[in-house]
């Protein structure tokens, strides 16, 4: 019992144990050079993954190779000499989104469906027959707000690059928020 309670008591110290670590304290986008200031020092108890402070000269100066959120931990493989985002296959659409086309707190990393909205009343489509664009669905990389009021707030969505010229024609575009798990299709 006792050599069950010394062995528990190593292992409790030596999972507390924490050691500076980078985290991100600002949101940076891929391709930017990580500069001083885009980082801030935290205790962490983490071994692996993480870039320890000792190792600063192997991320300033190098340029981000995802998008990069404030608060994340940074690991060694979002930074590089090169952006790597989207990543193939993939590509990111701005979508301008009318007043109540979205969710009042959607924000990065949400999956999402972008909607065709409703038609302007007595829209006669272009020729006989014609069917509206599908819905698509991608994650948020960006929301912007409207820059005047009553303007549309810009979605960015990467979607897979099949779908992007799809996304891009919808009309009154509309945004809906997907389970975060799952293979659910608009």
């Amino acid at each position: 019992m006792a050599v069950s309670a010394v062995g528990f008591a190593v292992v409790a110290q030596s999972m507390g144990e924490r050691t500076q670590v980078w985290v991100l304290a600002r949101d940076v986008p891929a391709g930017q050079v990580l500069k001083r200031e885009d980082l801030r020092v935290v205790q962490a108890a983490a071994e692996t993954g993480v870039v320890p402070v000792a190792d600063r000269a192997t991320v300033l100066g190098r340029r981000a190779r995802v998008p990069l959120v404030a608060g994340a931990l940074l690991a060694p493989g979002q930074v590089g000499t090169g952006a790597q985002f989207p990543p193939p296959g993939h590509s990111q659409v701005a979508i301008p989104v009318e007043s109540g086309g979205t969710p009042p707190d959607l924000s990065r990393g949400e999956r999402v469906a972008v909607l065709p909205g409703p038609s302007e009343a007595g829209a006669v489509p272009e020729e006989e027959g014609q069917a509206s664009p599908s819905a698509v669905a991608g994650t948020v990389t960006g929301v912007r707000a409207p820059e005047s009021a009553g303007g549309p707030r810009v979605v960015t969505v990467l979607v897979e690059t099949a779908a992007a010229r799809r996304a891009a024609q919808l009309e009154h575009p509309r945004v809906v928020v997907l389970p975060a798990e799952g293979r659910e299709a608009p």
